[in-house]
């Protein structure tokens, strides 16, 4: 028998919400999968029934995000973390350069850990300005003779998001899309290679997904440990050691599930729709609600925002907690609130979100 469960308003900044569809399928297919009477946490990586689950998740992704045949998909573990490391281990080559655009924490953090493999500098930085903004590609400074330029297409803490890319040309571009991979439509074509952590748009935490063009694969180091070549998992389609498959398995749900609501130009529209309903009280409340991103800058999928004073926002939060809203504190780093609206959060919760800041603003205005 199903049980009833209720269901929480989901604003986690990740792991974050996944879609209820999903949820249900895999409950039903846990103890038995297709038939093999083993879960698919059961099953052996080289088995036939686990293999076509993790091709057909890579062929899924292709056709969601229209990869070209000049980019491979590897799924890989140890979240968009150890690409920080991995990404200048690979190719950021001796007598090399390379630039990062400074936009928030996370870009900080890959930049820290390029500076241990060679010469990095930044190409642009609004770090000044608290982040509140993505630079202009105008204002972006790099050498043709870089071995990359890097940027995070969403700052989670600060709900920054890029709108357009770079073309940087003969110069590679790596985007960390941990956080809206799958968004919205985007032309992989631009990069030489894409990395994302899976626990915000794509499915459980545990797998990391890298989109690499095949030429800029060739070109890796290769005097490095096994395991940190993207080489070896290319070569082995992601299966020279026991991938997440649990994770993998869900990953696939997650793309068929955003295949069935019509694909990411239908997703695109739904995060607009829900953004919206969050941004319009905060820019009605005549200064009740403080947007911290500028608005040019603004994130679809982490949204920002202060209250007028902090005895103000410490209530907002108790009661939003009590309302059923969870995860809206914002990032430990800066404070303040926060909506994570990824594709899984529903039109309605964003709903009821807005009406409960509309609500919270009458009684305390």
């Amino acid at each position: 028998m199903k049980l009833q469960v209720q269901r929480t308003y989901n604003f986690n900044a990740g792991p974050s919400a996944l879609p209820l569809s999903v949820l249900e399928k895999a409950q039903a297919e846990l103890i038995d999968f297709r038939g093999t009477g083993m879960s698919v946490m059961e099953l052996s990586h080289r088995s036939r029934p686990y293999e076509e689950v993790h091709n057909q998740a890579i062929s899924s992704l292709k056709e969601l995000l229209a990869i070209p045949n000049t980019h491979e998909v590897l799924f890989l573990q140890g979240g968009a973390s150890l690409q920080f490391s991995m990404i200048p281990m690979n190719f950021l080559q001796p007598g090399k350069k390379a630039s990062y655009v400074m936009t928030g924490s996370w870009s900080e953090k890959a930049f820290s850990e390029a500076k241990l493999f060679g010469e990095v500098y930044h190409a642009a930085s609004t770090k000044e300005g608290n982040y509140r903004s993505i630079p202009t590609i105008n204002e972006l400074q790099y050498d043709k003779e870089d071995a990359y330029v890097h940027l995070t297409s969403n700052n989670t803490i600060y709900g920054t998001q890029w709108k357009d890319f770079p073309d940087t040309g003969d110069v590679p571009l790596i985007a960390d899309m941990s956080s809206d991979i799958l968004s919205k439509p985007i032309d992989v074509s631009k990069f030489a290679l894409i990395y994302a952590g899976a626990q915000k748009n794509l499915g459980p935490s545990g797998v990391t997904v890298v989109i690499i063009r095949k030429d800029f694969l060739e070109s890796a180091n290769t005097n490095i440990p096994t395991m940190l070549k993207y080489s070896t998992h290319a070569k082995n389609n992601s299966l020279y050691n026991t991938p997440p498959t649990f994770g993998i398995y869900m990953l696939g749900e997650v793309l068929n599930w955003a295949r069935d609501l019509g694909g990411l130009e239908a997703i695109a529209k739904r995060n607009e729709e829900k953004a919206n309903l969050i941004y319009s009280v905060i820019d009605g409340s005549n200064g009740f609600y403080i947007g911290h991103a500028d608005q040019d800058s603004r994130s679809l999928m982490n949204l920002t925002f202060n209250l007028k004073t902090p005895e103000l926002e410490k209530k907002f939060l108790d009661q939003a907690k009590q309302a059923g809203f969870v995860g809206v504190n914002g990032h430990r780093s800066i404070g303040g609130c926060r909506v994570s609206a990824y594709n899984a959060v529903p039109v309605e919760a964003c709903q009821a979100f807005s009406e409960f800041m509309t609500q919270f603003q009458k009684d305390n205005n």
